[in-house]
């Protein structure tokens, strides 16, 4: 949980920044920040791929998770989610504290980070993804604070909810999985976070919440092994 605490004192700190200073920090220090944060994260996820002991198995685990998000149009309807509050809260001039919060939680909770970094940090208590993505949700909250008001402060309550479950969650795994199971999710979710770079760095557009069920699918592979092996 170590992970999601810093990111919800990120956002606090962020929408106190945000509400107080307003919207001076200039977009081109925003974009230089964000590049630094790319660079970063490309890193981060070349340090969890390279972990693999077997790259057929995260082959296998990309190929077949990104066939199942695009039968599911996970991107899409997350995308689709996010205009429909949008355009529920955009109407009238008077911004509230309601629209501050939802659109905040949206945000900070819908992409693969999000998920990614909480596994991780359930798993393995690695929280550096999760530490990566505070500095970037820090950044945005002083934004959406500025013309959205104190409500964005609200959604580190979502965060609590979202990445502390899932982290929870992920922490009841390693009795279920072995240690090559965790190895090949790992290394599938950091190739996921290699293209979460690019997309920072607005090298290409990739459709990566459509792969987040890989991250399910490596210890499946991993387990129908023994069992192919049989039939041959």
């Amino acid at each position: 949980m170590t992970g999601t605490l810093i990111n919800m004192g990120a956002i606090v700190a962020g929408t106190a920044i945000g509400s107080l200073a307003g919207s001076r920090l200039p977009a081109r220090m925003r974009r230089i920040v964000l590049y630094g944060i790319g660079l970063v994260v490309l890193l981060i996820g070349f340090q969890m791929a390279v972990r693999t002991q077997n790259v057929l198995a995260v082959l296998g685990a990309i190929l077949i998770g990104g066939i199942i998000g695009e039968l599911l149009r996970i991107e899409d309807r997350l995308e689709q989610l996010g205009q429909f509050f949008q355009n529920k809260l955009s109407k009238g001039s008077e911004q509230s504290v309601a629209e501050g919060f939802v659109t905040a939680s949206l945000v900070f909770c819908v992409g693969p980070m999000a998920i990614l970094g909480s596994i991780s940090d359930g798993l393995s208590g690695d929280y550096s993804l999760l530490s990566i993505k505070a500095v970037m949700d820090g950044f945005a909250s002083i934004a959406f604070a500025a013309s959205l008001g104190w409500g964005v402060g609200l959604s580190a309550l979502s965060i609590l909810i979202y990445q502390g479950g899932i982290t929870l969650f992920a922490g009841c795994l390693p009795g279920a999985l072995n240690d090559a199971m965790i190895t090949e999710m790992t290394a599938t979710g950091g190739l996921i976070i290699i293209g979460i770079g690019i997309k920072l760095l607005d090298l290409k557009d990739l459709p990566l919440a459509n792969f987040v069920p890989a991250i399910a699918v490596a210890p499946a592979i991993l387990a129908l092994i023994p069992f192919f092996r049989g039939l041959f």
